[in-house]
């Protein structure tokens, strides 16, 4: 099988499909199919990929993905399926659909909402409010386009069980057309890290003293980085706050930063090579994802292989990582305050800390590569023989 996968990220840049990407190419490689990739990527030619990858650079988004679809529709015609990972895939699936090659998609979120939410066509509103509200013409012709691009899909794929809810119950996906997979986790486990969390410290130059707080994600509004900063304001001033990631909300959360007088405790790293996330992770005491929305965050399955303990927004796909008192904490991601407070409770009690880390160890099959991407290979195989 040919298999033609798109990717809205790619490594070096920091997201979940720059995660999944690479690893569900290469078991499909592994596993005897021919792979090539078409991603939007910093890097002009990446490399180090057992599969070819056409990455298209950065700049106007208009531009951008009328690249990408003449990317896709000359390759696409070698490939037995394409698989598309964007949230606003229409040019995508219409290059496939050209070429008459079925398309399974699978989606990290409501596109229409990521977009409104975006543009500020949606009040500001969570993905939960926004499904069956309207907001204009803007919302509702781009409700109308996501509609039409999934239903030129052979599958849907849900990265989490919340997803394929609203795409059945708000969208009217048929329920057998839109499939529940986990995402998976492929990547470095707590024995994969040799170093102690003062040598990751050391390696990373930062004070073996002090207490880290630190957070990995793309700076987008959603992501409620402000949250975890007015948190950190709460705190002893020994707690400082690592932030791995860029987005156009690093500049506002670095102003924020010096209105409340810490901006010496908020610590921007910025895009973070991903062979050094592991070191971060080992070097933090806490992990926090503050977000508004996540489908079902890579970055948790890292945290959790890896050992820190993890505080989360219960929100969304969130909770079917976490468990509230059982691997972790769940907060409201407009909460500072509750946030501040399960911060300090896991800084405060290391026997917690560490009952969090054994149970999110106990928890990690069900995110299983072999499980989970044998599951999407099926989906991929049976849309390439039907057509």
């Amino acid at each position: 099988m040919r298999v033609l996968i798109t990717s809205p990220v790619f490594p070096p840049d920091l997201g979940g499909p720059a995660v999944y990407v690479p690893s569900i190419g290469r078991f499909l490689v592994e596993h005897g199919h021919e792979v090539r990739v078409i991603a939007f990527c910093s890097e002009a030619a990446p490399s180090g990929h057992p599969f070819q990858v056409t990455a298209i650079p950065r700049g106007p988004l208009p531009v951008r993905y009328l690249r990408a679809f003449f990317a896709v529709l000359r390759a696409a015609a070698w490939a037995d399926v394409v698989y598309v990972q964007e949230h606003l895939a229409l040019l995508h699936v219409l290059a496939a659909r050209l070429r008459r090659r079925p398309v399974v998609i699978r989606i990290m979120v409501d596109g229409a909402w990521e977009i409104a939410h975006r543009k500020g066509w949606a009040d500001g509103d969570d993905i939960v409010t926004f499904q069956g509200r309207s907001y204009g013409w803007k919302v509702g012709l781009t409700r109308v386009l996501q509609r039409r691009w999934w239903r030129w899909t052979s599958r849907i794929i849900c990265c989490s069980e919340f997803l394929r809810g609203i795409l059945v119950k708000e969208h009217g996906v048929h329920a057998d057309k839109a499939v529940t997979v986990l995402n998976a986790y492929h990547g470095p486990r707590s024995g994969d890290v040799p170093e102690t969390c003062d040598a990751a410290r050391d390696a990373l130059g930062l004070d073996p003293g002090g207490r880290y707080v630190l957070t990995i994600c793309r700076l987008m509004g959603w992501k409620r980085v402000d949250g975890i900063i007015r948190a950190l304001a709460q705190l002893e001033d020994d707690v400082s706050l690592l932030v791995a990631g860029d987005g156009d909300m690093e500049q506002p959360w670095r102003e924020l930063a010096r209105e409340l007088g810490i901006e010496n405790r908020v610590v921007f790293l910025g895009n973070v090579p991903h062979q050094r996330i592991p070191l971060l992770i080992r070097a933090a005491d806490v992990f926090v994802l503050n977000s508004e929305y996540e489908g079902l965050s890579h970055t948790l399955l890292e945290v959790q292989a890896i050992g820190t303990p993890m505080i989360a927004s219960g929100v969304c796909g969130n909770p079917e990582v976490v468990e509230d008192g059982v691997n972790g904490l769940l907060v409201d991601p407009s909460a500072p305050g509750a946030l501040a407070v399960a911060i300090s409770r896991i800084l405060g009690d290391p026997d917690l800390a560490a009952r969090f880390v054994e149970a999110a160890h106990g928890r990690e099959e069900r995110f299983d590569r072999e499980r989970t991407f044998a599951r999407v290979e099926g989906l991929l195989d049976q849309a390439a023989r039907r057509a």
